[in-house]
């Protein structure tokens, strides 16, 4: 049997991706997966295609999470796994970066993760596992990525001071740190396709390894971390799968 068999495992943002990937790798594992996202459509149409829940909720809303926290623990009880993994990006200069791209991405990516964990806590089974994602960009100082490298290296450090606070509950905490990867997100930063084109082709000159990274590699390490009966021994750690690119 897998160690992951019938375990309660729920990923923000599981509609697409990253999350996407990992509700399949842990569905295919025997867990118990609920999948989140802002977008009523969309969270169905995945749930439906993964065989997993889908449940409605936008992480950046309190008394969104609030409800989510309730409708699971009624419909699954304790959680033993919590990827938190929802999070936005937009690729702009100081200079040019809106109020309005600053306050979402530190609502979703800072905030929303912030009050995931708290709010997750009272049905966090002791032992649980939580793993935060964050970016390759915590470690680079690349230009136009000013508020997201931050939100997410605000998690990356929010995710430190949990493993050691939660570590009475031996509720392991750690950080994905993914590099270049092929999502949809990618279609979600405003550029057009020739500029998107380019900076995908810049992007690639810097990886070590020449290419980008798929979905699936994220997916095979978030349950890696989930696992109990390889990982027990690991927290507050951060695991950059970036091609090198951070080197």
């Amino acid at each position: 049997m897998d160690n992951l068999t019938n375990k309660v495992v729920v990923i923000t943002g599981g509609n697409s991706g990253i999350g996407y990937a990992a509700a399949r790798e842990f569905k295919s594992r025997g867990a118990k997966v609920v999948v989140t996202g802002k977008r009523q459509h969309a969270v169905d149409e995945a749930a439906n295609k993964l065989g997993v829940t889908g449940l409605l909720a936008d992480q950046a809303d309190l008394n969104q999470l609030d409800k989510l926290v309730t409708d699971i623990k009624s419909s699954l009880g304790n959680v033993d796994v919590l990827f938190i993994n929802a999070g936005v990006a937009f690729f702009e200069s100081i200079v040019h970066t809106s109020e309005a791209q600053f306050d979402t991405m530190v609502n979703v990516n800072f905030k929303g993760s912030f009050f995931t964990l708290q709010k997750f806590l009272p049905i966090l089974n002791d032992g649980a596992s939580v793993i935060f994602l964050t970016s390759g960009n915590t470690a680079l100082t690349m230009e136009n990525s000013s508020v997201y490298s931050a939100s997410k290296s605000a998690v990356s450090h929010l995710a430190k001071i949990a493993a050691k606070e939660l570590a009475r509950r031996n509720i392991r905490v750690n950080t994905v740190n993914p590099g270049p990867t092929e999502t949809e997100m990618q279609g979600k930063f405003g550029m057009d396709e020739p500029t998107l084109k380019g900076m995908k082709e810049m992007v690639i000159s810097q990886v070590p390894l020449g290419k980008m990274g798929v979905p699936e590699d994220v997916a095979k390490l978030v349950a890696y971390l989930a696992d109990n009966a390889v990982s027990s021994f690991i927290t507050g750690a951060e695991f950059f799968i970036d091609g090198g690119m951070a080197l």
